[in-house]
């Protein structure tokens, strides 16, 4: 496989979904300080999905015998103004991810790295429903803004974003830990 262009940016992503882990990791540590423990338990699962999502790629890069280096992140924002804006930021997130997914499909097919590209098939069908998941998120904080027990009650009697594992995921490294 050729150095260059897909590659370095498969080793970019690494970075974003080790970021995206981080972020979603302080929006559970500030719901849990708010005693939101449905909220907070939604996105230590996020974070542990993100993390694994890096994961993935770092196995495809190993498969295919590229250097793998594990990137640093950026600290994560943390005090948030009130129950909505994490939720808010995540779905941003979410979308910043898709289009970077979009991108890195299509500058596999641009160089003719057809592998690559089928191995972003999945990563593009997990973002129409991370977004989806969280878009429907936000409109339940948003309707609960001033008792947010409400969104507890609806994290705690809907399955959001827990569709389970799904059998036609990428392997990711160190296995499904």
């Amino acid at each position: 496989m050729a150095e260059g262009g897909f590659i370095e940016a498969l080793r970019g992503q690494v970075a974003n979904e080790f970021a995206a882990s981080q972020q979603y990791i302080a929006i559970a540590v500030h719901y849990d300080d708010e005693t939101l423990p449905r909220l907070a338990s939604f996105f230590y699962r996020q974070a542990i999905e993100e993390r694994n999502h890096a994961l993935m790629l770092v196995q495809y890069l190993m498969d295919a015998g590229e250097q793998t280096p594990i990137p640093g992140v950026e600290e994560p924002k943390g005090g948030f103004a009130d129950v909505v804006e994490p939720v808010r930021m995540a779905l941003d997130q979410e979308k910043r991810v898709s289009e970077q997914i979009a991108n890195l499909a299509r500058l596999a097919r641009d160089e003719g790295d057809y592998q690559g590209e089928q191995f972003m098939q999945w990563f593009i069908k997990e973002q129409i429903e991370e977004v989806a998941s969280m878009n429907d998120l936000l409109r339940v904080v948003e309707r609960a803004a001033d008792n947010p027990l409400l969104a507890e009650e609806y994290l705690a009697r809907e399955q959001v974003g827990d569709g389970g594992d799904d059998p036609t995921a990428p392997p990711a490294a160190g296995g499904a830990l």
